[in-house]
């Protein structure tokens, strides 16, 4: 459910908003309305730090994971001075890194033209020759230059020579090849500058490796900041009256935690306007689930929040979505494994025990819905335990053509419900003619289903009286309260033309044929990895122990894939089958009250 708001409008003296946004942020419970980005070069500078801090942080971390070593205990300072230090760090490995690289070449290209030094060249300058380098294939080396031209060959190998041509002073200089670059340093200099930046580097990479031990130095500086960041653009947000004398500021609060603010107010003797929030002002989205629901909210975020006059459909998608993950899922022995992740996981990662929660749940859909097929682990239980087959005819009996027409009412089901819980909201909220067509598709629905059912299972079929009344009452709905507003005539045609929906229920319906497909695409693979597994039994001596490893692996990789579209399809079927037939649009803003660091 949406969490009733409370809206304040705030009446300040200009002198008095900064102490009183403080205040706010020390309460932590008042959304005030302000810009989610940048509005002016203190803000940008704020926000490019924080952005700054994150992007080292993500980089410190993956240097945390690949370092070799234990963790060390060197203090960096305060959030400030380590940030400083690492960006200097990041800085100064990314110009090494670029330096190193530029000397590898130069060493690279160096190394064939000898040692030599400096002073070398300024002699052979001084005395006025000019020196020019060369590079051919040995074979195309004439003997003879050497006679003709001063010309010295430094250099024999991988069959090509590398060699000088001193151009002599006042005379004519001509040589039949291609010059190239000779080094300005000799290699062996160039080593040594090489070896420096190397070492440069190691201890700039060590010192980044003791930082990236205590990423929560930057992590709390951040969270001062992103505090500052939100109060600062609360304030700038503030309306501007009587010459800027005067400050109007508009939040809004939990209905359920309005006396805390206001004991505050009144103790200050601060000038406010307390309303019921409405729609038109459009307040923060705070859902209020149970337990289990909760669980569901980061799925249902995924897509976007309700607005401030719709359902919450979180507790009703919640138990759809564990069903159909487990039937998309669609063995046994993965949910049972799923269920122990959750369970164990929660004393290792305490941190994650909502999301591991979840895990388990689906987990436990997972192990609910494929008991009706019967496949654990890629097996048959049928198979493996003959004997419950003689005990009941209903779990782990149901065929794959069984499986498929359990998918498509499965899917019927919902959209029904979800027709019917818009018919109940819309007659609560709008009143009861908006509630009639809702109904009248849900009594539509379930007469043509019915009606095709009959068709192979005869005692399904309707009497004569009571399906024609459900015809009747349904398309009567539909056509008379499609648009409850305005005069007959006009919703008779409007209403004619909502008739057209049908189709896009046909085509809803068929959507949740994928629950079928993907299920039964995992429990072939898991029996295609177990057959393969078998085969490889018969290998003497280690037949069994690569057995062993193929399951392992071969399973452990089938779940990931089926869990990975157990987890996207039926959000899918969420957000777009149910979400529509529910009449969800969406498009509220998240409730963000301004907070300081210490009660984020």
């Amino acid at each position: 459910m949406i969490t009733r708001m409370t809206k304040y409008s705030f009446v300040l003296l200009s002198g008095q908003t900064s102490r009183f946004l403080n205040k706010l942020q020390e309460l932590g419970m008042v959304d005030i309305n302000r810009q989610e980005k940048a509005v002016d070069q203190h803000s940008r500078e704020l926000a490019d730090k924080l952005f700054q801090i994150n992007q080292f942080i993500l980089k410190l971390k993956q240097m945390a994971k690949e370092k070799a070593g234990e963790e060390t205990i060197s203090s960096p300072g305060d959030g400030s001075s380590m940030l400083a230090e690492v960006t200097q760090l990041f800085s100064k490995r990314e110009s090494l890194k670029a330096e190193i690289n530029a000397l590898t070449d130069q060493l690279k290209a160096a190394v064939p033209w000898g040692s030599f030094t400096r002073n070398d060249l300024e002699k052979i300058r001084s005395m006025g020759f000019a020196i020019h380098a060369y590079v051919m294939p040995i074979r195309r080396l004439n003997p003879a230059w050497e006679e003709q031209y001063p010309l010295f060959v430094v250099n024999r190998e991988e069959g090509q020579a590398h060699f000088i041509v001193l151009e002599v002073p006042g005379e004519p200089y001509e040589f039949p090849g291609n010059e190239v670059a000779f080094p300005a340093v000799p290699w062996n200099e160039l080593k040594e500058t090489l070896e420096k930046k190397e070492t440069a580097m190691k201890e700039c990479i060590l010192r980044l490796e003791v930082l990236s031990d205590h990423t929560g130095v930057l992590k709390s500086y951040a969270g001062e900041l992103s505090s500052s960041l939100d109060l600062y653009l609360a304030g700038a947000s503030a309306e501007k009256q009587v010459e800027g004398h005067i400050d109007l500021l508009t939040g809004f609060v939990p209905s359920d935690r309005i006396k805390e603010l206001e004991s505050y107010l009144d103790k200050e003797s601060l000038y406010y306007i307390s309303t019921s929030a409405e729609v038109q002002d459009n307040p923060p989205i705070k859902l209020k689930n149970n337990w289990f629901t909760r669980l569901f909210e980061p799925i249902g975020n995924m897509y976007m929040l309700p607005r401030y006059d719709e359902l919450d459909l979180t507790p009703y998608f919640a138990p759809f979505y564990m069903l159909f993950f487990g039937f998309c899922l669609g063995d046994m022995g993965y949910g049972l494994l799923l269920m122990i992740t959750g369970l164990v996981g929660r004393f290792f990662l305490p941190k994650m025990k909502g999301y591991l929660n979840l895990v388990f749940f689906l987990g436990l859909g997972s192990l609910l819905m494929a008991s009706l097929s019967g496949s654990f682990f890629g097996m048959k239980v049928t198979e493996l335990i003959p004997s419950v087959a003689n005990v009941q005819d209903f779990f782990f009996m149901f065929s794959d053509m069984k499986m498929f027409w359990f998918a498509i009412l499965f899917g019927l089901f919902q959209i029904v419900f979800a027709r019917i819980l818009t018919g109940i909201d819309s007659i609560i909220r709008k009143g009861w003619q908006h509630g009639m067509a809702p109904f009248g598709w849900a009594t539509l629905i379930i007469w043509c289903t019915l009606a095709y059912a009959s068709t192979m299972v005869p005692d399904l079929k309707l009497p004569k009286e009571v399906s024609t009344v459900m015809l009747i009452v349904s398309i009567s709905l539909i056509v008379l309260f499609s648009k409850p507003e305005g005069p007959v005539y006009k919703r008779l045609g409007k209403g004619l033309w909502a008739m057209y929906d049908i189709t896009g229920v046909f085509g809803d319906m068929l959507s949740y044929i994928r629950l079928f497909g993907l299920g039964t695409s995992g429990g072939i693979l898991g029996m295609v990895i177990n057959t393969l597994a078998l085969s490889l039994s018969g290998i003497p001596y280690i037949g069994w122990l690569l057995t062993l490893v193929l399951l392992l692996f071969g399973h452990a990789l089938v779940l990931g894939l089926s869990a990975l579209g157990a987890f996207v399809h039926p959000m899918r079927l969420t957000f777009v089958e149910f979400y529509k037939n529910a009449g969800f649009t969406g498009g509220g803003r998240e409730y963000k009250p301004l907070k300081s660091k210490n009660n984020q």
